[in-house]
């Protein structure tokens, strides 16, 4: 296998929807590598508001300001996908409180089966870091634009809106 660059760095996740806490960390992990690939998780067992290449365009809209960010869909492992990236870091964006336990977890496993690959835990910014797709799906018929607008990318309020019609 080709050895992997410490200069490139993949944050793999749902995205379904990409929220301003996510942008958030891209946006940060984009200033700390040359490259970024955002790895936009098919998890065929999961019932997506999203498709793939829908989540993959909102977030390349959202990114459109950073030069250095790539966008691929990828299935199966996520540490699997970082190999294939040839990159040595993967990046997690955390919640302060419900997420921990559970990425200490993942980390631990990962480097078990990939003990090149390093993880970086990343919590959002200040009022993003409790911010979560689920919690987008659940509040999103209910809120406002506006309210919307807190949590999410302009160009992913709209594209909620026109799914939810």
């Amino acid at each position: 296998m080709p050895e992997l660059s410490p200069r490139v760095a993949v944050y793999p996740g749902s995205f379904d929807p990409i929220t301003l806490g996510h942008l958030n960390v891209m946006e940060r992990a984009s200033r700390l590598f040359d490259r970024l690939i955002v790895g936009v998780g098919i998890n065929i067992e999961k019932c997506a508001m999203f498709e793939p290449e829908e989540r993959r365009e909102l977030i390349r809209q959202a990114t459109a300001h950073l030069g250095n960010v790539e966008i691929r869909t990828f299935s199966g492992l996520a540490v699997e996908f970082v190999k294939q990236c040839r990159a040595a870091v993967m990046v997690r964006g955390v919640r302060p409180i419900t997420d921990i336990a559970a990425e200490l977890t993942m980390m631990m496993a990962n480097r078990r089966l990939a003990p090149e690959v390093e993880t970086l835990f990343m919590i959002a910014d200040g009022e993003l870091a409790h911010v979560s797709s689920s919690l987008i799906k659940q509040i999103a018929p209910l809120a406002s634009d506006e309210a919307l607008a807190r949590f999410l990318p302009s160009n992913v309020v709209h594209a909620l809106r026109r799914k939810l019609a």
